[in-house]
């Protein structure tokens, strides 16, 4: 079935977004609009500043919007109290920064694991989850290492992998590559995108990187706090 067919997964309608600065409020999202079908590899663009980060941490539920609705897999978030929606966070999505975020006491191993731990597993009991995984991103042989003797670009692979532990429905990767040079940066491009096209995996990029907006279903230009598309 083409993506086109599959039925609406994310939806995130008349989305508004302000902080207080001053006297003056600063508006990030005016009323943005988005439909998101499940397996869908949406890209999004735009100028520094224009809302890019603040719009997946919405999609997240990381941040609250100032009004309109997101729901993910026919969830509400933004009706569910804060515990639950952490939950949800934790049970049903993956996160992928520019700065990996991985803990430095930890091994590879462990912090792929720490969202289940979180959840209540046992290492024991998500061990080969976590070893499986390291595998899928190549670095099934640096499972005992740790952050500070792994390369930028196999701290970003463990960031992937632990993005995945929990088979979250969907993937917000905001800059995921924006600390790597050009080679490992095209390199983590090809292995989220093949990874959700082998999972099935409904995944948001946030970006400037021209060769990651080649390998998106849609492209979509945020721009005076509105999603507007953009061709290939």
């Amino acid at each position: 079935m083409g993506v086109t067919k599959r039925p609406v997964f994310v939806r995130a309608e008349k989305l508004w977004k302000e902080y207080a600065m001053g006297s003056m409020p600063l508006q990030v999202l005016k009323g943005a609009e988005l439909e998101i079908r499940q397996g869908e590899i949406i890209v999004v663009i735009g100028p520094s500043g224009s809302g890019k980060s603040t719009l997946l941490h919405i999609l997240g539920g990381l941040d609250r919007p100032t009004s309109g609705l997101v729901s993910v897999g026919g969830q509400n978030l933004f009706t569910l109290p804060e515990e639950q929606r952490a939950a949800f966070r934790n049970r049903r999505l993956g996160f992928i920064f520019q700065f990996h975020h991985l803990l430095s006491e930890f091994t590879a191993l462990e912090n792929v694991a720490m969202p289940a731990l979180i959840k209540g597993e046992s290492l024991k009991e998500v061990r080969s989850r976590a070893e499986r995984l390291l595998q899928e991103v190549a670095l099934e042989g640096r499972a005992d290492h740790k952050p500070s003797e792994l390369s930028g670009g196999e701290q970003q692979r463990v960031a992937v992998a632990r993005a995945l532990i929990n088979d979250p429905v969907l993937i917000l990767a905001d800059e995921p590559s924006g600390n790597l040079d050009e080679e490992n940066g095209a390199r983590l491009h090809k292995l989220l995108v093949d990874l959700a096209r082998k999972k099935g995996l409904t995944i948001v990029f946030a970006t400037h990187n021209p060769d990651l907006t080649k390998r998106g279903d849609r492209i979509l230009r945020l721009a005076d706090g509105k999603l507007v598309p953009v061709r290939h």
